[in-house]
């Protein structure tokens, strides 16, 4: 619901300081602005301008956040309640609560019963709600009390040595005195009984032995419409009293194992009583309370059993109906009814790999240019072009940014802009949002996203990376299933594709399956509609020679068809090998051009040196599964291998294993030196990606490089140069980061 609405029930000038500072973290949990809290704070005479702010930037949430519910709960107390179902147009919008069952707001009648039986009432109370061995407690005893004037009668402790069998007995053969089996009673206060079985030693909470039941009374609305919501929601009474004053009294099935487990139930049962406009005197709570025994007269009134046993039958199956309700499930479909008229299917967003709704993730090692990768795609939803050689549908996207700084991310969006050559026709359909240093766990971002996202019609929306705001551990099942299921959450409220990436795990990926390279649980590969898989290729010296010699060859063409016509020059073998290339431009150009020309190639090759080369491999649920693309990432972007060059590549590390291909070039073990350089290279690459304002957790750290946070603390006292202080690092020399 809409918090702003909540708050219009709420004087700021009527609150502790507690409950002030409360809302406001209930604001900043929820996504709402530190305006939003400042502006509703003005109305408090003790306002002071910027203590909002102040106050705002210390909320830097908990374990136990306070939450919307807090402001929802301020704002009933205060007034505010739900509008009572009325006949719906079609273009209105139903908003659902957890727990509200939408009661029709209808009284419903009682009358006392025509032929009134005492003993009768009393011994069905006791068999319904107690074993013959139970121990039962009961007043008939009161004494008087002034209030407001009047005299007040309140029971006394009562009795409670006599078990329901024994009552029963007693009551059978009683001849209509129930005051010779309870002892007599006063006809101005009526009586009382416990509901719960008790062990015969004394009357308190500590005394109940079974804890079956708990009581629902309220005397703040009239006798009809509490017996109407009693019965539509459903409870699971076991015995529906007249008290035969102001309220009805429910005996509620409770079935605890056990005290704390009684004050749980009883808690949510109040709560949903309260969602659906039934007031609960709260004192009623506990499991030793007196409830008003069927059978007497109460200040010229019957105490009657008005029906029992109605309802549901238990708790858990009324818990598990009230959860049903508004579950937001869709009812099952038959198959029959929908043949000739299925629905149609969403449109592409990436042609032959991804439908527009559904999810994607981007799988890669560290370097892979994964980050690169979504930039390319955010550019290419909004203007329309081909990503990885795919079409992509043109539309609105938002990128959200959980690593870099603003700064870097915007700049890096424009050198991607630019290196693709791509005309900027379209940047108001790219939004960014910033979140390094201020990502939350997912679960709590999702419907902060959702609210910033509302009413935008993405048809894309681009995390980057997930490793910032996995919840759990990654690899757990179903920890991760959880989290991916707030990638759903998304994708069904605002209607559009969500696409996030995630690193490989340690070790060698060229002998594992695309969807078995990311790290972490199964979950992950198995979750998205969409995998796509980036595999490093290895480039042999022969590879990267040619590359050398194509862009030399490439180059001077480019300068000798400055001044000449290259045909007139050049052969077709010419035109093909790097040194008669080199030959003809040294003699056709001016020397000063010449050089020039060697200063071009010369950064082309150190670009050539640099040139990494991948392959993606895709795992598809709504499209055929498409045959490998071999890719060079040419910072900042990546690019076809349209020649075919990387087609005979193997991956980056078969190289190195006995049972590859090139078993010839198998070299030795590497030395402890050497692993010892690599997990020092691996820390500083970690630490980089992380860092904010010069630390980082050490938590992050260990997500970020796959390994245990004990792993990281062994390794940041290995590399010498990182200071560690409750749970952070960062390098003791400042001049260090870059």
């Amino acid at each position: 619901m809409d918090l702003m609405k909540a708050l219009e029930y709420i004087d700021p000038s009527e609150l502790e300081y507690q409950e002030w500072v409360n809302v406001g973290m209930a604001l900043k949990q929820e996504g709402y602005s530190v305006s939003d809290w400042d502006n509703w704070s003005r109305a408090d005479r003790r306002y002071h301008s910027g203590e909002c702010e102040k106050k705002w930037e210390s909320f830097r949430g908990s374990a136990s956040p306070v939450t919307a519910g807090t402001i929802v709960q301020m704002a009933k107390e205060r007034g505010m309640t739900f509008v009572q179902p009325r006949e719906l147009n079609w273009d209105d919008e139903i908003n659902f609560e957890e727990g509200y069952v939408g009661v029709s707001g209808e009284g419903i009648s009682f009358s006392e019963p025509k032929s009134w039986d005492p003993v009768k009432e009393i011994i069905t109370y006791l068999e319904t709600l107690f074993e013959a061995s139970d121990n039962v407690g009961y007043v008939t005893e009161t004494y008087e009390k002034e209030e407001d004037g009047r005299i007040k009668y309140l029971p006394t402790k009562g009795s409670c040595d006599r078990t329901a069998g024994e009552l029963i007995e007693l009551l059978n053969i009683c001849d209509g005195d129930i005051g010779a089996v309870f002892g007599d009673y006063k006809e101005e206060s009526g009586a009382w009984i416990r509901f719960n079985p008790l062990d015969g030693k004394g009357v308190k909470n500590e005394n109940v032995t079974d804890f079956r039941y708990a009581l629902v009374e309220s005397d703040c609305m009239p006798l009809e419409e509490q017996n109407a919501l009693i019965r539509e929601l459903e409870l699971p009474v076991a015995m529906l009293v007249y008290s035969g004053g102001k309220s009805v009294h429910a005996i509620v099935k409770i079935d605890a194992p056990n005290y704390d487990e009684y004050r749980k139930r009883v808690d949510y049962l109040y709560n949903i009583c309260k969602k659906n406009g039934l007031e609960i005197d709260k004192q009623n709570r506990n499991p030793s309370r007196l409830s008003r025994m069927p059978g007497v007269i109460r200040n010229g009134k019957k105490q009657y059993i008005i029906d029992k046993n109605i309802g549901k039958s238990d708790f858990s199956e009324w818990k598990d109906w009230i959860e049903s309700i508004n579950d937001n499930l869709p009812d099952p479909e038959n198959l029959a009814v929908i043949w000739d008229n299925l629905p149609n299917l969403s449109p592409p967003l990436i042609e032959g790999v991804l439908r527009q709704g559904h999810k994607m993730l981007l799988g890669g090692p560290s370097k892979a240019g994964k980050s690169f990768g979504l930039i390319e795609l955010s550019i290419a939803i909004a203007e329309g072009l081909k990503w990885f050689g795919f079409q992509c549908a043109q539309g609105r996207v938002m990128y959200v940014n959980l690593e870099l700084d603003r700064a870097s991310c915007l700049h890096r969006l424009k050198d991607v802009y630019t290196a693709i050559g791509a005309e900027p026709k379209n940047l108001d359909k790219i939004d960014i949002w910033n979140l390094r240093g201020r990502s939350v766990p997912m679960d709590k971002l999702a419907p902060k996203l959702i609210r910033r996202a509302a009413k935008k019609d993405y048809i894309a929306i681009i995390i980057d990376p997930i490793y910032k705001v996995i919840t759990g551990d990654e690899n757990s099942a179903d920890q991760m299933a959880h989290f991916c299921n707030q990638f759903d959450k998304v994708c069904t409220e605002l209607g559009c594709a969500v696409v996030y990436c995630h690193h490989h795990s340690k070790g060698s990926q060229g002998g594992k399956r695309s969807m078995d390279r990311v790290s972490g649980s199964g979950v992950f590969a198995r979750d998205p509609d969409a995998l796509l898989d980036l595999t490093e290729l290895e480039i042999t010296d022969t590879l990267r020679k040619q590359q050398e010699d194509d862009v030399t060859c490439k180059i001077c063409v480019d300068w000798i068809g400055r001044f000449s016509k290259v045909e007139d020059l050049c052969s077709q073998d010419d035109l093909v090998t790097s040194r008669s290339m080199l030959e003809i431009a040294h003699k056709s150009l001016h020397e000063h051009s010449y050089a020039l020309m060697m200063k071009d190639i010369e950064k082309a090759k150190e670009a050539v040196q640099n040139r990494t080369a991948w392959r993606i491999e895709g795992t598809l649920r709504e499209f055929p599964r498409f045959n490998p693309i071999d890719l060079w990432f040419d910072y900042p972007i990546h690019r076809i291998d349209d020649v075919g060059v990387l087609k005979d590549c193997g991956f980056e590390g078969d190289f190195n294993t006995k049972n590859s291909p090139y078993k010839k070039n198998f070299e030795k073990k590497k030395s402890p030196e050497d692993k010892k350089k690599e997990r020092k290279e691996s820390l500083e690459i970690a630490f980089s990606g992380v860092e904010v304002n010069g630390e980082a957790d050490i938590s992050e750290l260990a997500t970020y490089l796959g390994v245990s946070e004990k792993t990281v603390r062994r390794n940041l006292k290995e590399h010498g140069d990182f200071w560690i202080d409750n749970g952070k690092t960062g390098y003791k020399d400042k001049d260090k980061i870059e």
